[in-house]
């Protein structure tokens, strides 16, 4: 007998009227705004303007969720294009199914032609938004509470998940709550790369490297849980294949990286830097408190000068009497 456990919605989506809220899509909202306003205060610290990262990102999202969905359609076609299944339901994307895999990739791709017509490098950017990305992941992963989906093994322990539903194959029972899992692990992997950026200023997208090492790191253990439909490869699910070559192009990066490019970049937004050199210059060549001090300094200069020659003169006159009485 199950003395606790974490119960699942009895359904993931509420009507208001005749319009869906999914908890899904609200929960990947949320993310995104997550991601950009620290990915902004980043920004902005690493001596970029305001609103630089939304402005990116208006790319950067919607690349990565085409990537994302691309990702599942791709590595789960049997759910869409087997036998009994309409490939319709392939562009259901609120109800579930992103590979960060896709996501990341595509994302990037956004991300990079934000960058280019902002002349901002994508490392630096990478950067600034990586901690965002996984408090993102974090917050998205609840989206598959919400959906009853992707749990792991059969457990009875007092933190397991509840599963009622008996849909697409379900068996309704107690299960490792895998989102859960990898959402508190998000977590940490974010104040981790905020951490070492403090420490170490990691720069050049050796942050964001940081990220995606400490990522995969946890979702092969977790991946490694999970009980739902996958593909494997020599006795392992494609995606903890997948986590183990990108954490090693990961770490391969950060050592590269840091050999040929030590450092953190000194410039990530030209034009915030012009910006703000000219708004000095403009300030102390306004500043009526340097031009009455210039005025003071030359008053006194002046007077300190009179008294000089004052000096002097009496000098010569005694010099002078000198001689006659010699």
């Amino acid at each position: 007998m199950e003395l606790a456990f974490i119960p699942s919605p009895s359904r993931g989506v509420l009507y208001l009227g005749p319009i869906p809220l999914r908890g899904y899509a609200f929960c990947i909202i949320i993310g995104v705004f997550v991601a950009v306003w620290l990915g902004n205060k980043r920004w902005i610290a690493r001596g970029g303007r305001a609103g630089t990262v939304a402005d990116i990102a208006v790319w950067a999202v919607p690349f990565g969720l085409i990537g994302g969905r691309l990702y599942h359609v791709i590595t789960d076609y049997q759910l869409y294009f087997s036998e009994g299944r309409d490939w319709v339901d392939a562009f259901k994307i609120w109800e579930g199914g992103l590979g960060i895999w896709g996501a990341i990739a595509f994302g990037a791709l956004g991300a990079w032609i934000g960058c280019r017509r902002r002349g901002i490098p994508l490392p630096a950017y990478a950067d600034a938004i990586a901690p965002g990305i996984a408090f993102a992941q974090a917050i998205g992963r609840w989206g598959n509470w919400f959906n009853q989906e992707l749990y792991g093994k059969p457990t009875d322990l007092p933190w397991a998940l509840e599963i009622t539903s008996s849909s697409d194959g379900r068996v309704p029972g107690t299960y490792h709550p895998t989102f859960l899992y990898e959402s508190l692990w998000c977590v940490g992997v974010a104040f981790l790369v905020i951490w070492a950026d403090r420490r170490f200023r990691l720069g050049h997208g050796r942050a964001f490297a940081l990220y995606v090492a400490a990522y995969c790191t946890g979702r092969a253990w977790i991946e490694y849980m999970r009980v739902d439909d996958a593909h494997h490869i020599l006795g392992l699910r494609l995606n903890v294949w997948t986590a183990i070559l990108v954490f090693l192009l990961a770490v391969t990066y950060l050592v590269v990286s840091s050999k040929k490019r030590p450092g953190r970049e000194d410039v990530v937004e030209p034009g915030a830097v012009t910006s703000g050199d000219d708004t000095a210059d403009g300030e102390k060549s306004e500043d009526p408190g340097t031009s009455e001090d210039t005025g003071t300094s030359a008053a006194a200069g002046k007077d300190a000068g009179n008294e000089d020659e004052a000096e002097a003169g009496a000098d010569a006159k005694d010099e002078a009497g000198s001689g006659k009485k010699t």
